[in-house]
């Protein structure tokens, strides 16, 4: 499948503003998100944002960038903006959050892999909690119908620990569309869950839509949501390089 990652990435985010711009190791969050992208090979790479500072900093190192208008509401909103002036046609769309500095390639690839063969309408991940940070709101919770081991559809997100008890999965910030999947997700209006819990995905839930979550045993990658995440991003990095550094 003809594959295109898009980047959605706005300065001026609710918990913590520039995230996007924020310096790990020396480079943004966002530039650390495109270079994973690229890494992993998975097909061509846009960042979608509303700032010009942004766009400053992907274009900077080479980076394919669109600039988007300010007022959309969300991420996905971002990417069907931008799917609509391409040219080239894609098969695969998949939503990549520029908050994600050091996702794995594993991860991006096994998105692709959902949307290319099953029938879900939307492909998304999951990674399995192994600490109490599922009591965090800023840790989305996933309820899955498993059909194999690995793999299932999704019943439910919440900012709540869900189902009751667990065992708990933590949801990874990826997408991916078919073309039309894109198109008909885009263009519902917010629904009443998608509002009460913040929570764009639900929006597809609540309309019919199926949501294939694919579940990696591996740590999820690092989301930068407040500022304690972007210090915990910071130490991760320098250990990292000091491993590398002693390898």
């Amino acid at each position: 499948m003809k594959t295109v990652i898009i980047i959605p990435a706005r300065e001026h985010s609710t918990r913590l503003a520039c995230k996007m711009l924020a310096y790990i190791g020396g480079k943004p969050v966002i530039v650390h998100t495109y270079k994973r992208a690229v890494e992993s090979g998975v097909g061509d790479v846009i960042v979608a944002t509303d700032s010009m500072n942004i766009c400053d900093a992907v274009s900077r190192i080479g980076g394919d960038v669109m600039m988007t208008d300010r007022e959309l509401a969300s991420g996905t909103d971002r990417i069907y903006t931008v799917w609509l002036t391409l040219s080239q046609k894609y098969d695969c769309i998949i939503n990549l959050q520029g908050d994600l500095p050091f996702i794995e390639p594993d991860f991006i690839k096994e998105t692709a892999r959902i949307i290319a063969e099953t029938n879900c309408d939307i492909a998304t991940l999951a990674t399995p909690i192994t600490d109490d940070s599922y009591n965090d709101p800023s840790v989305i919770c996933p309820v899955v119908r498993f059909t194999s081991d690995n793999y299932g559809e999704a019943m439910y997100f919440s900012r709540a620990a869900i189902p009751h008890g667990g065992p708990y999965l933590n949801h990874v910030g990826i997408y991916g569309f078919r073309p039309e999947t894109l198109e008909k997700f885009a263009n519902l209006p917010q629904s009443r869950l998608e509002k009460l819990e913040k929570l764009e995905q639900l929006r597809a839930l609540e309309n019919g839509m199926t949501i294939g979550v694919g579940v990696l045993n591996k740590p999820s990658p690092i989301g930068i949501d407040v500022s304690s995440d972007l210090e915990k991003a910071r130490a991760y990095y320098m250990a990292n390089i000091a491993r590398e550094a002693k390898n």
